[in-house]
């Protein structure tokens, strides 16, 4: 399984749980995926969503502008 295909399933079983809560399920997911995943994740989910998010369920692609960027680090 490649890291992307990881990133997906893990975000997609995120926005599986989101889709069965009410109230704002974009904002669920985008703020599970802000406060448990690590930036090099954050970083890869979002480079796979701007390459067409394949495979992703469609809440993780609205949560997607949610979605705090990893860091950019500078010297």
């Amino acid at each position: 399984m490649t890291p992307a295909e990881k990133l997906t399933k893990m975000a997609n079983q995120i926005a599986t749980f989101f889709e069965s809560q009410t109230g704002d399920q974009t904002g669920g997911v985008a703020a599970h995926i802000n406060e448990n995943w690590s930036p090099p994740m954050r970083a890869g989910l979002l480079d796979h969503i701007a390459a067409g998010g394949a495979g992703l369920h469609p809440l993780v692609i609205e949560a997607a502008a949610r979605i705090r960027p990893a860091p950019i680090l500078t010297d």
